[in-house]
């Protein structure tokens, strides 16, 4: 065997563990052996004939698994087989399981009269003629085919083998130990994904690959999403429904096959009992769809509807919306919005009783309080209480209300609607996932614990790219047990060295580590669009972003960062073999480089529309870098298209309104004949003929920079003069053909002994003489404490605290991989009793007294429900605290900055009554408050989209 077949064998053995330990118990020390493929020989799989169509349907995809694995297919038989070893299949019912269960074969006791569980054992001769069999068996249909695919990822098929072709290694032999385990209750009872078919991406590669006599997603489609869906342990699918693709219900295939894997079909909030009124909908035919007005022909759409899917599982949104994504009309006098809802319950599950021929609370249905929907539920609408209440997030992945102590003990129980996608105000974000994990955790955690374990949906988008998101959400959902602050940031470079390699685990958490870190201050789709101008025309809506190349190095930062990870993403992608390639570009290349690419690209113009500004010489050779990160872009999209000999064809198609795809506006300039040139200095004062450096300390010992940039044709020639002997720089002559930066520090241990020094650097540039000043702090601050103040700012990292104090049960929480800085401070957990009693607090050292402005970065939750705000506590020593909040008006002007820039940003005016050591206290209000970032300004805070970094005491 080559090096790279034993690669691929020790990454498929890899794949088995991902999640195995925590997805499942052991129920017993028994580690025999069972020989699936030995000698040759592979063992058989028998399934009960009256077993249930989704049993036989998995069954045979274990079928095509095993002879992927051994190259050898193996026998399906519907009766009892002699042999060494054989797989036996079934539903706790069937009578291939019972007849196990009579002969005192197997016990199932502990999965009896439970919700999708399953158990995998192995049994000694479980009838004559046969020695030794492998029993996979569930507590209804979905619960047996968990376990079918569970064993599938133990001999080396991923789950994501066909949506993202991750390879299936060949294998001499499949010996499995440690088989005896049963699983756990799922920690969700329903959960799924709703295909949000935007019109760029699944519509046009399903239509033209996978259902072209159709053109249109099809059965052939959703066959592929249910057997991910089972797969991932997942259970149920609201399909694609917007105006560009047929509804599900209009082939009538579609419902055969999503019934045959067992999936259960919902739908979000617009398609009241799976009526889509998008595109089923005839104003011409039904007239208007307003249940005031037309009650007749509203209720008979979805009356012809229920009648056609009861024959199948389903989970019935009922209320009713506007068409599509819109609300409800304005009801006339003597009505009020909440009476007619109410109503137009009443009447949808009478509609349910007379097709299902069950009561109302024995059909799954929920209710979806989204957008508009949720004032109406407030307002005092009376729900059944056996329907579902699925709270929305306001599309931006933050919670718009949790249950309260009532909601929560309901009989339909409570459950959760999520976005990782999304088209809208004030930005649409429908390109790459760069939802964070850990926002994951924290939102959909404090979700679970006020009582969110009915139903979980996730708006994935076109499921690509975003098939990391989809595996965390789901997996979480199975067993949140497993999802914590503190491991969020691991799942996901776990799932990808088990499938690429355990050696490159570390390079996967920096690298998306980084790249969530980075997509969360501003997502790839947002560089490109200022939100504010919200119009449809994008090319006229291209802004220059917040990030700044004036200030704290900003911007070259951010792209410093970015093409780090792209950097060493490609690094990996040239070291795998070729059968990883694809898989590995799906996975990590495109959306990695991709966002590498974008941010270049926008922030580069970005950068030569302020270089016209100064006239630089560097502005015009800008434009051709931003054209070859335009190009670029095209490339590695082309390429994806083309992966797997164009079986993504399409998959990365969009509309050119997407400004992403857009090329921003850029300058010329002319250039000097005579020579010219200026200096820059950032965060510093930079005016004609007065240069100022900003100050050094020696208590953060941080290095300055100084920018000489030329103006002309010609290159310019330079060099330091003079300059003090205890600051070093790092050139001191040279020709500046565009730009020459010059890294000034200072000589700590050769300074004089002073408490303040002054100096200057003398440059002569093309025969003229600059200045720039500069001063030093040379002091020693006190001991004991974290952060210093430097030229005006104290930066604070939130979660590294010089103490806290955590009173009746509320605890402090520290989140990695959430926030500006990759860790935010959580202040109490939402579970506690009204009023989080905590406080973290940051021992820092002023050399400034006076009012100060503390603007402290909150993530933009909204308050668990409707008696509880978003309230939290700023104070300096023993100031009066200040409140501050980070509740805002969905869809006001303050939202909608929140949500782009993922922060709640507010200001509080605090005196400081000498210079010295001081404490800034964060202190808890409204449980459940996270702070990513802390800053007090003493006049010193410049522009920038997030401040300077921390000024930690070196």
């Amino acid at each position: 065997m080559d090096i790279k077949k034993i690669q691929l064998v020790v990454m498929a053995l890899l794949i088995t563990t991902n999640f195995y330990q925590l997805t499942a118990q052991r129920t017993t020390s028994n580690t025999e052996e069972f020989q699936l493929f030995y000698q040759n020989e592979v063992a058989s799989i028998v399934v009960d004939k009256s077993d249930a169509e989704t049993v036989h349907t998995v069954a045979n995809h274990l079928v095509k698994d095993i002879a992927s694995v051994t190259g050898k297919t193996p026998q399906l038989s519907y009766k009892k087989t002699k042999g060494k070893t054989a797989i036996l299949i079934g539903s706790l019912d069937s009578p291939l399981i019972q007849g196990l269960i009579k002969t005192n074969k197997i016990t199932v006791n502990d999965i009896e009269d439970q919700w999708e569980r399953f158990k995998l054992l192995t049994v000694a001769s479980p009838w004559k003629g046969l020695d030794k069999a492998l029993v996979i068996v569930g507590s209804d249909r979905r619960g047996t085919a968990y376990g079918v695919f569970e064993l599938s990822k133990r001999i080396g098929v991923s789950p994501w083998y066909w949506w993202a072709d991750v390879p299936i290694a060949k294998q001499s032999k499949v010996v499995l130990k440690n088989l005896n385990y049963t699983s756990k209750a799922p920690s969700v009872k329903y959960r799924g994904v709703f295909l949000n078919d935007e019109d760029w991406a699944l519509k046009p590669w399903a239509s033209k690959l996978m259902d072209p006599e159709i053109g249109d997603i099809g059965p052939n489609t959703y066959a592929k999403v249910c057997e991910l869906l089972l797969r991932l342990k997942a259970n149920m699918l609201a399909p694609a429904m917007h105006e560009v693709t047929g509804a599900f219900y209009k082939y009538p295939e579609n419902k055969i096959v999503t019934d045959r894997y067992g999936i259960l079909m919902t739908t979000s909030h617009a398609e009241p009992l799976l009526y889509n009124n998008t595109t089923e909908w005839d104003k011409q035919k039904n007239g208007e769809w307003d249940y005031v007005t037309n009650k007749d022909g509203v209720l008979a759409v979805m009356d012809a509807r229920v009648k056609e899917a009861a024959p199948f599982e389903n989970i019935y949104t009922v209320g009713m919306r506007g068409i599509h994504d819109t609300g409800m009309k304005d009801v006339p006098e003597g009505y009020t919005k909440a009476g007619v809802l109410e109503q137009v319950i009443r009447e949808e599950r009478n509609i349910l009783q007379k097709h299902i021929k069950k009561e109302p609370e024995a059909i799954p249905q929920i209710f979806v309080p989204y957008k508009e929907v949720l004032d109406i539920y407030k307002s005092g609408m009376q729900l059944p209480e056996d329907v579902t209440i699925v709270w929305p997030d306001d599309n931006y992945g933050y919670i718009k209300k949790l249950s309260n102590p009532t909601e929560a003990k309901r009989k339909g129980g409570i459950g959760v609607y999520y976005h990782i996608s999304y088209l809208g105000s004030p930005n649409d974000y429908l390109w790459l996932n760069t939802t964070p994990p850990a926002l994951m955790v924290e939102e959909m955690g404090k979700a679970y614990q006020t009582g969110a374990d009915t139903y979980w949906l996730l708006n994935v988008g076109d499921i690509k790219p975003g098939e990391l998101g989809m595996q965390f959400f789901l997996d979480m959902a199975w067993d949140v047990s497993a999802f914590d602050f503190g491991n969020s940031n691991d799942k996901i470079p776990s799932y990808l060295s088990a499938l690429f390699g355990t050696r490159y685990q570390e390079d996967f958490k920096q690298i998306f580590t980084e790249y969530f870190n980075l997509g969360f201050e501003r997502k790839p789709e947002y560089m490109a669009w200022d939100w504010r101008w919200n119009s449809l025309d994008a090319k006229e809506n291209i802004r220059d972003t917040e990030f700044s190349f004036q200030n704290y190095n900003e911007a070259e930062t951010r792209l410093k960062r970015y093409n780090n990870i792209s950097e060493k993403a490609k690094s990996i992608y040239k070291t795998l073999p070729k059968e990883l390639k694809s898989a590995y570009y799906q996975l990590v290349l495109y959306p990695v480089v991709g966002a590498h690419l974008v941010n270049h690209k926008m922030l580069l113009a970005q950068k030569n529309r302020w270089y016209a500004q100064q006239g630089r010489a560097a502005t015009n050779g800008l434009i051709d870098t931003v054209k070859m990160y335009d190009d670029s872009l095209g490339l590695i999209t082309k390429a994806y298209n083309n992966l797997s000999n164009g079986k993504w064809k399409g998959m990365m198609t969009a509309p050119d309104r997407l400004p992403e795809l857009q090329m921003p506006p850029m300058e010329t300039i002319s250039l000097s004949e005579e020579p010219a040139f200026s200096l820059f200095i950032p965060n510093g004062n930079t005016n004609s003929g007065y240069y100022k450096l900003p100050k050094f300390y020696r208590s953060t010992q941080k290095s300055h920079n100084i920018t000489l940039y030329n103006k002309s044709k010609e290159a310019v020639t330079w060099q330091v003069i003079n300059a003090p002997k205890w600051v070093k720089i790092g050139k001191t002559k040279g020709k500046i053909i565009l730009e020459e930066q010059l890294a000034v520090t200072i000589d700590w241990i050769n300074i004089p002994d002073k408490p303040f020094l002054k100096g200057e650097i003398i440059f002569n540039i093309a025969g003229k003489e600059e200045r720039v000043l500069l001063a030093v702090n040379n002091n020693q601050v006190p001991d004991g404490v974290l952060y210093l103040e430097d030229n005006g700012v104290v930066s604070i990292n939130p979660a590294k605290f010089s103490r806290k104090e955590e009173k009746k049960g509320s605890k402090v929480a520290v989140i990695d991989g959430l926030g500006y800085l990759g860790t935010s401070v959580q202040l109490g957990s939402v579970t506690d009793k009204g009023w989080a009693n905590t406080t973290v607090s940051y021992d820092f050292y002023a050399d400034k007294a006076g009012y100060v402005t503390v603007y402290t970065y909150a993530l933009p939750v909204f308050g668990k429900d409707e008696d509880t705000g978003t309230r939290y506590g700023v104070q300096i020593d023993n100031s009066p605290i200040h409140w501050e909040s980070t509740a805002s008006e969905e869809y006001s002007f303050e939202w909608q900055s929140n949500v782009i820039r993922n922060a709640a940003i507010n200001t509080s005016k605090i005196w400081i009554a000498k210079p010295g050591k001081h404490t800034l206290k964060l202190v808890g209000g409204n449980p459940g408050m996270v702070i990513q970032k802390a800053i007090i300004d003493f006049g010193g805070l410049q522009e920038s989209y997030k401040g300077p970094a921390p000024t930690y005491r070196k």
